[in-house]
């Protein structure tokens, strides 16, 4: 197959939908909308999870106890495998040289290290958290885990 090959499925392609052009073209007149009420207006419609004036079920339920969602803490996620991969045996490592190899996105943001894959290499790794299964593998390889 080429690019030039390539074509939408079929039904895909719809053409847009021709409103008031006459009573030929089966939209003419109201334009599809009916006659008269709240829908049929220019700016006509209602908010999303408007219920008609009915208390709303966003407002119904219950908000009840404490929510850690706002206070809890984001962490980057790294595995082992994947600095097993893109570092050398002695190595020691931040959030700066993740960064740098393309594991984590911003380097001023906290770190977790997890214990996913094998290690074979010994590597000395500075960050915020560590995983159980991970400091294990660390130390198991002859490397080192420092929380910062």
């Amino acid at each position: 197959m080429q690019l030039h090959e390539l074509r939408s499925a079929p039904g895909a392609k719809r053409s847009r939908k021709r409103i008031g052009q006459g009573i030929g073209s089966g939209l003419g007149k109201t334009a599809g909308k009916g006659h008269k009420g709240q829908k049929a207006r220019k700016s006509g419609g209602v908010r999303p999870g408007f219920e008609g004036g009915q208390m709303p079920l966003t407002r119904r339920i219950p908000k009840r106890g404490f929510n850690n969602a706002r206070f809890a803490k984001q962490y980057q996620i790294v595995n082992l495998q994947f600095i097993e991969d893109r570092f050398e045996t002695g190595a020691v490592i931040d959030a700066v040289a993740l960064q740098g190899a393309g594991l984590v996105r911003k380097c001023d943001e906290p770190v977790k290290i997890l214990g996913k894959g094998d290690l074979t290499k010994a590597f000395t790794i500075h960050a915020q958290a560590f995983s159980a299964q991970a400091v294990k593998k660390l130390e198991a390889a002859g490397g080192k885990a420092e929380v910062i």
